[in-house]
């Protein structure tokens, strides 16, 4: 697996060749990114390559996946039940540490095996996808990290191509048809790097905005497996700023041109993703575990079974380009920027939870959470202005929207309005919760 010791790790590996043969090979050095290099691009600065003379014949031919990885239900050694019958002797164990991390794979799905001959680890395997705890990036679904890296890549090479022009992506269809509506303007004036950034941004920002719907869904009972209720997941606290942390590493790999080929892809995201995780400060696997007991009652309830619901207490509803996590700060009264709650008591809703035994400082030493962000305006062009995420909701699902005022939903829904969607799944899950409460109390 992936040392994290070793600061600059210097990996080679075999990869074809970036002028499209496919019978020439090339010996290509692959550099664990610094751990300033990282912190510039979780904090938004941009390291962008100045060579721009790349033929549209060298670009890789990829697209938006049409699958996504399965994700993690929130919490740890759940109890897992199908329709009214609970699995005997059965938990749930998917909580992983850093160092358990797989090599990643383009829209690899539910399985794919990575040889280690192409692997930027040298360790072969699948993605082995888990959940994580990091001291400043809170929990971390790889699940979602590597499905918004994807569709980042994946939308880039489209809006690249038609940039400036009326075009439309087709994305997977959840609550009804979803896609990209690019508006028209001009691009005349702006250089081949100018272009690249743009449609860079602009795929980051779509592909985060494509998470953001994908929790909407969810909550409104879109499911993969028409007989596996997917609500459990709906905006479960780690989800979105797992999402935003894989396009904002996609993002960085555009800008540095080291996505040319889906190979060169896979091996920098795989390094990327571990940098960026080790920035954050990744415990290791029975920390993890440790901070979900803490949590335990509070952000999820491990007396309940998945799917059940509300086995999540605590949901994150905060749509838009900022997102910071939620993180376990310490008794002594640091600020984490997050409402504070006592974990000795009943604190449905809390954002933080205040150790309270010194001798768990370990989890939370320098837990201040580090905050991620996409921006809306590049180059002078205002993103939302010239591509737009919509989402349409069909006839089977209009039940679900009973509490969301018509004119937000019936004709479509734009990313823009998503908060205010998700605004509303908030007051009805918050009166759910209370009648919960009140009928366990009887």
């Amino acid at each position: 697996m992936i040392n994290l010791s070793v600061k600059s790790l210097l990996i080679f590996t075999f990869i074809q060749s970036l002028n499209g043969c496919a019978t020439e090979e090339a010996w290509q050095i692959h550099l664990m990114p610094s751990e300033p290099h990282v912190q510039a691009v979780l904090s938004g600065e941009e390291f962008r390559h100045e060579e721009w003379l790349i033929a549209t014949s060298q670009l890789p031919d990829l697209s938006v996946p049409d699958n996504v990885r399965p994700c993690c239900a929130f919490g740890d050694m759940q109890k897992v039940q199908v329709g009214p019958l609970p699995i005997p002797f059965f938990r749930l164990n998917n909580v992983i540490s850093v160092d358990e991390m797989g090599p990643h794979k383009f829209a690899s799905g539910i399985y794919h095996y990575t040889p280690a001959s192409a692997s930027a680890s040298g360790v072969a395997g699948s993605e082995n996808n888990g959940l994580l705890y990091t001291r400043q990036g809170g929990f971390i679904d790889l699940a979602h990290v590597r499905d918004s890296a994807d569709d980042t890549i994946g939308l880039f090479f489209e809006m690249l191509a038609n940039l400036g022009t009326e075009h439309r992506i087709e994305l997977p269809a959840e609550l009804g048809p979803r896609y990209v509506e690019m508006k028209a303007f001009d691009v005349s004036s702006f250089s081949q790097s100018q272009k690249w950034h743009i449609a860079a941004n602009m795929a980051a920002r779509i592909a985060y905005f494509k998470a953001e719907s994908h929790e909407i869904a969810q909550w409104h009972g879109y499911s993969s497996f028409s007989q596996w209720p997917e609500t459990i997941s709906a905006y479960s606290p780690e989800d979105l700023y797992s999402n935003m942390l894989g396009a904002k590493l996609t993002l960085a790999l555009i800008e540095q041109h080291r996505m040319l080929n889906e190979t060169e892809y896979n091996q920098n995201l795989t390094l990327w993703i571990a940098a960026s995780l080790q920035q954050l400060g990744a415990v290791n696997t029975g920390q993890a575990k440790q901070a979900l007991a803490l949590v335990d009652g509070h952000w999820w309830d491990s007396t309940e079974s998945i799917p059940s619901k509300y086995m999540i207490l605590k949901r994150h509803y905060t749509m838009g380009d900022h997102q910071t996590p939620h993180v376990i700060g310490l008794e002594n009264g640091l600020e984490s920027g997050l409402d504070k709650g006592l974990v000795n008591e009943t604190a449905i809703g809390s954002d933080t939870v205040l150790l309270a035994s010194s001798e768990l400082s370990p989890l939370v030493t320098q837990a201040s959470p580090t905050p991620l962000s996409l921006p809306s305006e590049v180059e002078g062009v205002k993103l939302d202005d010239v591509a737009r995420l919509v989402l349409e909701v069909d006839d089977g699902y209009a039940e679900t929207f009973s509490h969301v005022p018509p004119a937000l939903w019936e004709q479509r829904i734009e990313h823009i309005h998503f908060q205010k969607i998700a605004d509303f799944a908030q007051q009805q899950d918050e009166q759910d919760l209370i009648l919960l409460r009140q009928n366990n109390d009887k």
